[in-house]
């Protein structure tokens, strides 16, 4: 199985976290991929780049996203068939951005957001959680969650422990 990553509009395909967790998921046995993304901030051109990518794998996959592409994340599992899905403060509900509905094919959905985030109001998190009735881990952070990064790679190493069950 392959974990394809997706990070947010202000940072790169390999920044700390997604090469924290990266690390995790090969530890594991899991081939890992991180879409580079820096060329646009249109979220619609992710989700459609994402979408390539995914036509191309012929083996299993899940999607991990923070931010922006915690939405990318989510709007492309509406098209594909990924056994699992991690979002990390995921920028759900923004006014400007095309989709303001969520459905996804997957049925395991785990959001970590942090309390205190400033940017993605956790509320929002909250209304998606209970609306696709997914697994939701409020932490103490902010929106990058980077002082919150140790519980993050706890939780991470549990999705991938139950991803593989």
């Amino acid at each position: 199985m392959k974990i394809y990553f997706s990070h947010g509009k202000e940072s790169g395909p390999w920044g700390t976290k997604i090469k924290r967790l990266a690390r995790i998921a090969e530890d594991r046995g899991y081939g890992v991929e991180s879409i580079d993304y820096t060329d646009t901030i249109d979220p619609e051109l992710r989700v459609e780049r994402l979408l390539q990518a995914l036509a191309l794998e012929r083996g299993s996959f899940a999607l991990v996203g923070s931010s922006m592409g915690g939405y990318v994340a989510l709007a492309a599992s509406a098209e594909v068939d990924a056994q699992g899905i991690f979002l990390m403060a995921p920028a759900l509900y923004i006014p400007g951005y095309r989709r303001q509905r969520y459905p996804s094919r997957c049925a395991h959905i785990e959001i970590v957001h942090g309390w205190s985030d400033d940017i993605i109001a956790p509320e929002n998190s909250i209304r998606y959680a209970k609306e696709a009735d997914c697994t939701l881990h409020l932490v103490s952070g902010d929106h990058p969650l980077n002082n919150s990064i140790e519980i993050v790679v706890e939780l991470f190493s549990s999705f991938l422990e139950r991803l593989g069950s």
